[in-house]
């Protein structure tokens, strides 16, 4: 029989975890405590082996209890103590979104931020785990050292629940740097909406859960300037606020094309300034773009959008010949699915594990 870490060991490595190998024998039973909380695992190889779920917690006392069957039958008792080691220096989750509770559309990505600079993306991005009642195909994005994306390869199926946890205790993020604390958070995904913005015919349709709930008749940029045009592509709603101040960005008071207003029922959808709101020139809006890049809809269509938007709500715009950034807002939707793979540190898609273990079928 082999465990690893040693029994006895006082700087035990933390970041392969709790390994207990049977030899030539199976085992019949493995328990594990830290601080007097069992340490999750599971068996693999028919009993030959048991390992922990996750990373061990730095400077912790571990207690461990093995019993094994032999070859010839004969039961072996293992037990003992060993001590992991204590980092230098530490890290963790700096920011999660959703914020825990949240209701949230479909296209919502679960966004990690982290205290220091990750090198070791493989060790942290394997302690990242999503779950959710209706699990679908979903992959982690880096978009930066310090910012890692999940998102679902489709929406999220709409009415259910996600967890994320982040199970950084014992993982090196790089040389010396350890996490000693895991972050779990969890939310909701509501209904199933998606707006539909055709920048040529000037409008736009709320579907939602599958049924067209809302036409309006709609204003976009007027693209006289790369800034004043409407990025194509799908967007993702952000936050909102009525009203918000809008200031022309790089001019000030006197310059052409200044402006400094106060803009009701406001949606963003990018952080390049665009939003769906509200404004009164019926005018122009189902005939023609005037707007700095914005979608503007009559006030009282857009009071009823921004009361029934929900952050990670998809909003698709059509017809204009500047496109999207994907690192442009949530733009995240605008990579493959094979170039969002390409940013994971695995590259690899795995379905979220479920959070409720579905009831066996009736015989």
């Amino acid at each position: 029989m082999k465990i690893s870490p040693p029994l006895n060991s006082t700087r035990a490595g933390t970041g392969r975890g709790l390994v207990v190998r049977a030899g030539t024998g199976t085992l019949a039973g493995v328990t594990a405590y830290a601080g007097g909380v069992p340490v999750p695992g599971r068996f693999y190889g028919g009993r030959s082996i048991w390992r922990s779920d996750w990373a061990l917690t730095p400077g912790r006392e571990y207690v461990v209890n093995v019993t094994a069957t032999g070859a010839g039958g004969a039961t072996v008792t293992t037990s003992g103590r060993f001590r992991t080691l204590t980092p230098a220096q530490t890290f963790q989750v700096r920011s999660v979104t959703p914020d825990p509770g949240e209701t949230v559309g479909v296209g919502m990505p679960v966004i990690v931020g982290f205290t220091t600079p990750v090198e070791d993306r493989a060790a942290v991005e394997r302690a990242l785990e999503v779950r959710s009642t209706r699990p679908v195909e979903g992959a982690w994005h880096w978009v930066s050292d310090t910012e890692v994306v999940y998102r679902p390869h489709r929406n999220w199926p709409a009415h259910q629940r996600v967890s994320f946890t982040a199970h950084l205790s014992g993982v090196r993020a790089s040389r010396g740097v350890y996490g000693t604390a895991d972050r779990t958070v969890a939310f909701d995904v509501g209904r199933e909406q998606v707006s539909l913005i055709d920048t040529v015919a000037h409008q736009m349709r709320v579907v939602r859960d599958g049924r067209v709930v809302q036409r309006m008749a709609v204003s976009a940029g007027m693209a006289t300037t790369e800034e004043y045009t409407t990025t194509s592509g799908v967007h993702l709603t952000m936050d909102k606020a009525s009203p918000v101040r809008m200031v022309s960005p790089g001019r000030k008071k006197g310059d052409p094309g200044f402006y400094d207003v106060m803009i009701d029922h406001a949606v963003r959808i990018s952080d390049s300034g665009e939003y769906v709101h509200a404004k009164n020139n019926l005018w122009a809006q189902g005939r023609q773009n005037v707007s700095h890049g914005c979608i503007n809809a009559r006030p009282d269509q857009a009071a009823w959008f921004f009361d029934g938007s929900l952050r990670g709500d998809p909003v698709i715009v059509r017809g204009t010949d500047r496109e999207l950034a994907w690192n442009n807002g949530w733009g995240y939707w605008q990579r493959s699915w094979q170039e969002w793979l390409g940013g994971s540190a695995l590259h690899v898609a795995r379905p979220p594990r479920p959070l409720i273990t579905p009831a066996p079928a009736p015989r």
